[in-house]
């Protein structure tokens, strides 16, 4: 039988749950996916038309897809596609959450005193935009409830969606399929 400071101390650490895709290491999440190189037509001159720079990567589980081809460098294109992706997981892919403490170890380290300090050109931005979207879908889309579960302000976790134009459109999206009002940054 637990003493009562087991029970307490197990009440502090945050639930484990299952890692969004978003989330996972480069190598992890390039393991699940197929790219594929590609010529694309338009600006660039004749080094365009000769090199396969335009690359498209697929995460193989969800189907989903993202590109990039605007540099002349397929590596270049290769790190967008890849951060394109992750965004594309994170607003698109669903992950549940338990009861209780559910914030991971990133959200912990970026969100300090009701504020969130992730900026959007940082790697981890599309992780944070994840797990928001997460207890947002798990609170009816209500950012007050989903704020309170993420011990952040309501106006700074709807600053974080807005900071990324299309997960703002797509949570307004979500709230009207479930008539509730569009939100506002």
């Amino acid at each position: 039988m637990k003493s009562i400071d087991d029970i307490f101390e197990s009440l502090d650490k945050p639930i484990e749950r299952e890692p969004h895709p978003a989330s996972f290491p480069e190598d992890e999440l390039l393991k699940s996916c197929t790219i594929t190189k590609g010529r694309v037509s338009g600006p660039g001159g004749q080094h365009r038309n000769k090199v396969s720079t335009h690359i498209t990567i697929t995460h193989n589980p969800t189907n989903i897809s993202a590109q990039a081809g605007e540099q002349r460098s397929p590596e270049t294109n290769r790190k967008v596609a890849l951060k394109r992706l992750r965004y594309k997981l994170a607003i698109e892919i669903r992950i549940p959450v338990p009861d209780g403490d559910i914030r991971s170890e990133l959200w912990r380290s970026r969100c300090k005193n009701g504020k969130i300090a992730c900026s959007s050109k940082h790697h981890d931005h599309p992780s944070m935009i994840a797990e928001a979207f997460d207890v947002l879908d798990a609170c009816g889309l209500d950012p007050s409830q989903a704020a309170t579960r993420l011990e952040c302000t309501a106006s700074q976790l709807i600053k974080l969606i807005a900071s990324h134009p299309p997960a703002f459109v797509h949570l307004n999206h979500q709230r009207e399929k479930h008539n509730l009002h569009p939100l506002k940054h």
